[in-house]
């Protein structure tokens, strides 16, 4: 059972920083090309990821790793862990605006690629937005890999 559960928190982890790093990678790119179309098909496509892979992750992270805590004997309030969970808190934090942001990045591209106008202001501010709460979110991720890796004693 704990192999079990092992494999599946490493790859649900996996996905979680693989979709976001895809995610970030296909956002990036696009808005890049500055063309209002390109940037709505690539959204469309980030959101439905998000949706699918991201979220089912941050929910399994969370179930499967209380397992492996139970099964290998640690308490839940191991200094590491509690860092852990902060870190985890804080990518949420991140992560829940980035999704409706990406949803109206994406929605602002549609609407000016439908009327042959370039991206407006407002696509360019939520970007800005996107792009900084992407780093946090980012260097979280990596926090909680070193935590589960490392378990250091504090």
């Amino acid at each position: 059972m704990y192999e079990l559960l092992k494999i599946i928190h490493i790859m649900s982890g996996a996905v979680l920083f693989g979709t976001g790093a895809g995610i970030a990678f296909f956002m990036v790119r696009a808005h890049l090309t500055k063309d209002a179309a390109t940037v709505a098909s690539v959204g469309a496509i980030v959101v439905l990821a998000d949706f699918l892979f991201t979220a089912s992750a941050v929910v399994v992270q969370p179930i499967s790793g209380l397992g492996l805590i139970h099964l290998q004997g640690y308490g839940l309030f191991e200094p590491w862990l509690v860092a852990a969970y902060a870190l985890y808190g804080l990518v949420g934090v991140c992560w829940l605006p980035v999704v409706w942001i990406q949803m109206q990045m994406a929605k602002l591209a549609k609407a000016a690629a439908a009327d042959g106008l370039p991206l407006p202001e407002r696509y360019h501010r939520l970007f800005r937005t996107w792009f900084i709460l992407g780093w946090p979110a980012f260097a979280g991720v990596i926090g909680i890999y070193w935590l589960m890796v490392a378990k250091p004693v504090f």
